[in-house]
């Protein structure tokens, strides 16, 4: 009998052990992975690579910010990197000293207004996605590859206003350059953009909405179960329809910085952004399941894979290879994601 019971804790134990190595495969290989460049490539780990992954990462954690309240929800927002794309190319076209899509114009408008401006046109396209899903019962998937192609052809409608004739945005203005791309601080020789205070500051905003208001209770509420969040007397439908107005905020608000940050902006600027974002989502543990996810694991998925993808390119790894990398992790990830969920169930 003891034997037995011996032989049972010692299974338990072991099980206990192979669940935790399964659970947490992505981050094992994503550390093994990291050790190995540093090894292989000793600057890897040099103050202006981590300045560099640091910066690469606050300029792609806000999308995710916004790509989580969906998947919260048990949807997905795959129109994300053409809101980012649109929103880059009205700020690259109102912030320049080239006026080709508007000739009329003389100068260029003011900062707050263009970020305004384009912050209620990811706004918009949120609007038309959360009401879609919330009025209509249309799955999340169905919808933002419908307002994908929406905004894509919008994209290339706007590019061809004026004299631009479809070309790449660039020559923009000191002053929109300096607000995004200029020093922060400097640490030895390596400047730190400001736009990593601004990344910052929209995640401590998007932490207290998850965690302190109504509507982020609500939020999880309903990605745990709209019906018993309706029958609480959660307001479903305005809920789904605020997480992606929200969402289109924080992707124009992408935009915005990567207008600046790449110093021009074109047809292909915010393609497979969403990838990237929901891949960093799933890693950071914001589960397709729905109701699960934590601000920190958003910055810590963004993080781990700006760590990764920053290594491949010193290993000289093909550009072409890194999308079936990239395809791999988010299969890898969401596989690790719905094993939890089973195991709970």
């Amino acid at each position: 009998m003891a034997d037995k019971n011996a032989a049972a804790l010692s299974k338990e134990k072991w099980n206990r052990i192979g669940n935790l190595l399964l659970n947490n495969a992505m981050y094992i290989i994503i550390v093994l992975a990291v050790i190995y460049i540093s090894i292989a490539k000793p600057t890897f780990l040099g103050l202006s690579s981590i300045v560099n992954v640091i910066s690469l990462t606050a300029a792609k954690l806000p999308i995710a910010l916004g790509i989580g309240g969906c998947i919260v929800l048990t949807g997905t927002d795959i129109s994300a990197g053409r809101v980012v794309g649109l929103t880059a190319c009205i700020s690259a076209s109102l912030l320049t000293t080239v006026f080709k899509v508007f000739p009329n114009m003389t100068q260029a408008l003011p900062l707050p207004a263009v970020l305004l401006l384009v912050m209620a046109v990811g706004a918009a396209v949120g609007l038309v996605n959360g009401f879609s899903v919330a009025k209509f019962k249309l799955h999340p998937f169905i919808v933002t590859l419908s307002t994908q192609l929406i905004v894509y052809g919008i994209i290339l409608m706007y590019l061809m206003n004026g004299t631009n004739n479809g070309q790449t945005l660039s020559g923009l203005s000191d002053s929109y350059r300096s607000f995004v791309t200029g020093t922060l601080f400097k640490v030895g020789t390596v400047s730190v953009p400001r736009y990593v205070l601004y990344s910052i500051i929209l995640t401590v905003i998007m932490w207290i909405i998850w965690n302190k208001t109504t509507f982020g209770k609500n939020m999880f509420a309903v990605g745990s179960n709209e019906e018993a969040a309706n029958v609480s007397g959660v307001n479903v439908s305005r809920t789904i329809i605020m997480v992606f107005m929200l969402a289109g905020v924080m992707y124009a608000i992408t935009g915005f910085l990567e207008g600046a940050r790449i110093a021009s902006a074109n047809a292909n600027t915010g393609l497979n952004y969403e990838c990237d974002a929901i891949a960093a989502c799933v890693i950071g543990g914001v589960s397709f399941v729905g109701g699960i996810g934590r601000i920190s694991g958003i910055v810590v998925g963004v993080l781990l894979l700006q760590i990764i993808f920053t290594g491949l390119n010193f290993l000289s790894v093909d550009a072409n290879m890194l999308y079936i990398i990239k395809g791999l992790i988010i299969l890898i990830a969401c596989a690790i994601d719905m094993r939890k969920y089973l195991v709970r169930k």
